[in-house]
C-alpha cells in the first residue's frame, strides 16, 4: 500500500502535520500505536467512560476536538490506531514502513508494508527519570505515567505524593494528581531559585511573545497556591525509603551541579513518588531512516522541518523539547512541506511565527532546568540503574574497569544494562552517561558512544509475525479512528 503523505504519531505535532498536509492537497495516512489520538498532551478517558470534565483538565481541548473531528470526517485522511511501526527503511521505490496492527499483547495481528515518498515523523518523547536509591520500590512512578493515569483513567497513584525532578512539566503533573484526589506533599525542583529567576526573567520581551504559556504557567501556580502545595526549588529527592513499598523520601538541597549538600537532608512521609527529569526524544525510527542528529541528540531539520534524509520530515520533541505549542507549529510546517506546499505561503505564516517564538521558549526551559552534571553523586554502589535487568552502579563500574572496554555496545552486552523489557527506554540515557565516563580509547580519550536508541526492530514483535512477514496479509479494515460508542 502507498501513502502520499504518511504521518507517524498522532499527538499535537502529528495531528497538525496531517491537517496541514491535507490543506495542501495531499492524501494523508496517520498512524499511532495508541488506541486514541491526542498523545500524552490530550490523553483522556475513552468515549464510553467520558465524565464531561475534559475541557477543565486539558489546555486547548476544544481545539483538539475540532482538529480530531475534521481529520476523522475527511475522506482524504485515513487514521490507523493501534498501528505499531516496527521497522523503517529506504530503497529505490522510496520509503518503506513496516507496521503491525492490533493491541500490543494481542494475537493474530495483521502485518503491512506501507510505501511513501513523504514521511513526517512525530513520535514524541519518553519520560526521563534519574535513578535514586530506593526508586525500585512499588509506589515510584515517572511523572508522565502518573499524569497518564490521572488524565486517562482518573486514578491517583497515591494519597500523599511527592513530585520531584526538574522542569515546568512537574506543575501540570501536580495539578492532575490534585484533581484525582491525591494530596501533593511537595513539588521538588532541582533548579536553584537564583538560577531559575535569571533564566526565566532574562529578555522579558520573549516571555511577552509567549504570553499564552505564561498564562498556562500562572494557572498551575494558582492551583498549587489553592491546594497549598509547597514548591521546593534547589532541592532533590536523594533517597526513597520503604520496606515493601514507598513510605518516605529524603530531600536535600542541591548545589549548582546537583550535588547534594551535606546537612540539609529532611525526611517526608509519603506513599508515592513521581520522578520527572525532562524528556528524551523517541529516536528509533529517525535513526533507522538515517536522519542526522545534532550534538544534543535531537534530529536536525531545516526551515521546512526536512531532515537530512530526502522525503523525511520531523516535528515535535524529536527536534527539541519545547511543549505542545512548538510541536503544533512544527507539525503544520512539516505536513505542509511534505505535501509540496511552499514555505512562504500565507496559510503557513502563523505557524512560522509561532515556531520562532516558541523555540526561544524551549531554549529558556533548557537553560533553567537542564540536568546538572554531578547528579550521579547521589547514587550509591548498590543503586539499581537498569530496573529491567537489575543492574546496579557498582556492576557498571566493575565491568567497565575489568574489561577495559572502549565501546558502549560491548558493555551493554556484558552487563545487560538497557537490554531488558523496556529496551533502554527508561534507563538508556542514564546508562550511556554512566558508562561513557568509564570508556576510553587506547589513546586515553573517551570513546564515541553508540546510543541505546539505535534499534533495527523499533517495537516488540512476535517471531511468528516476523515469520509471516512478506506474506499476503489482510490490511486492517479501519479507515478512521475506531471510537467506542457511549
Amino acid at each position: 500500500m502507498t501513502a502520499e503523505v504518511l504521518v507517524i504519531g498522532a499527538g499535537p505535532a502529528g495531528l497538525c502535520a496531517a491537517a496541514a498536509a491535507r490543506e495542501a492537497g495531499a492524501e494523508v495516512r496517520l498512524l499511532d500505536a495508541a488506541d486514541a489520538t491526542g498523545g500524552q498532551y490530550w490523553r483522556d478517558l475513552p468515549v464510553s467512560r467520558s465524565d464531561g470534565s475534559e475541557s477543565s483538565l486539558h489546555h486547548d481541548w476544544a481545539h483538539y476536538v475540532r482538529l480530531r473531528d475534521s481529520l476523522e470526517s475527511d475522506p482524504g485522511v485515513r487514521v490507523d490506531l493501534g498501528a505499531h511501526v516496527w521497522a523503517l527503511g529506504r530503497d529505490d521505490r522510496g520509503i518503506r514502513v513496516d507496521v503491525v496492527h492490533g493491541q500490543a499483547d494481542g494475537t493474530e495481528r495483521a502485518t503491512e508494508r506501507i510505501r511513501t515518498r513523504s514521511l513526517v515523523l512525530a513520535t514524541g518523547a519518553y519520560d526521563r527519570a534519574l535513578p535514586i536509591p530506593g526508586w525500585t520500590l512499588p509506589g515510584v512512578f515517572t511523572a508522565g505515567a502518573a499524569q497518564a493515569l490521572a488524565k486517562g483513567e482518573r486514578v491517583a497513584v497515591g494519597k500523599r505524593v511527592i513530585v520531584a525532578g526538574a522542569g515546568p512539566f512537574l506543575l501540570p503533573v501536580s495539578q492532575a494528581l490534585g484533581q484525582t484526589g491525591a494530596r501533593v506533599v511537595a513539588v521538588v525542583e532541582a533548579g536553584r531559585p537564583g538560577h531559575l529567576a535569571r533564566a526565566w526573567l532574562r529578555r522579558p520581551s520573549e516571555l511577552l511573545a509567549a504570553r499564552g504559556k505564561a498564562a498556562e504557567l500562572g494557572g498551575y501556580v494558582w492551583d498549587m497556591l489553592r491546594r497549598r502545595v509547597p514548591y521546593r526549588a534547589g532541592h532533590g529527592v536523594v533517597e526513597i525509603h520503604g520496606r515493601h513499598e514507598v513510605e518516605a523520601v529524603t530531600i536535600a538541597r542541591l548545589d549548582a551541579r546537583w550535588r547534594p549538600i551535606a546537612g540539609t537532608e529532611r525526611r517526608f512521609d509519603c506513599d508515592a513518588v513521581c520522578l520527572g527529569h525532562g524528556f528524551t526524544p523517541r529516536l528509533e525510527l529517525a535513526i533507522a531512516a538515517g536522519c542526522r542528529l545534532d550534538e544534543r541528540r535531537f534530529v536536525e531539520v531545516d526551515d521546512a522541518q526536512l531532515t537530512t534524509v530526502p522525503g523525511v520530515y520531523a516535528a515535535g520533541e524529536l527536534t527539541g523539547i519545547g511543549g505542545a505549542d512548538l510541536a503544533q507549529a512544527e507539525g503544520r510546517i512539516a505536513g505542509w512541506a511534505a505535501a509540496g506546499g511552499a514555505l512562504d505561503a500565507d496559510p503557513l505564516a502563523p505557524a512560522r511565527r509561532a515556531r520562532s517564538r516558541m523555540r526561544g521558549f524551549a531554549a529558556r526551559i533548557e537553560d533553567a532546568h537542564g540536568i546538572g552534571a554531578d547528579w550521579p553523586r547521589w547514587l550509591r554502589d548498590d543503586t539499581v540503574v537498569c530496573r529491567c535487568e537489575e543492574v546496579d552502579r557498582a556492576t557498571l563500574r566493575r565491568v567497565a574497569a575489568g574489561t577495559d572496554a572502549s565501546g558502549l555496545r560491548s558493555l551493554k552486552l556484558t552487563t545487560r544494562a538497557g537490554l531488558g523489557a523496556c529496551q533502554g527506554r527508561v534507563c538508556g540515557r542514564t546508562v550511556e552517561q554512566l558508562l561513557a565516563a568509564h570508556l576510553t580509547t587506547p589513546g586515553g580519550t573517551r570513546s564515541e558512544v553508540v546510543g541505546t536508541d539505535r534499534r533495527p526492530v523499533a517495537a516488540p514483535l512476535r517471531l511468528g509475525e516476523l515469520a509471516r512477514y512478506g506474506e499476503p496479509s489482510a490490511t486492517p479494515s479501519c479507515s478512521a479512528p475506531q471510537k467506542e460508542q457511549p
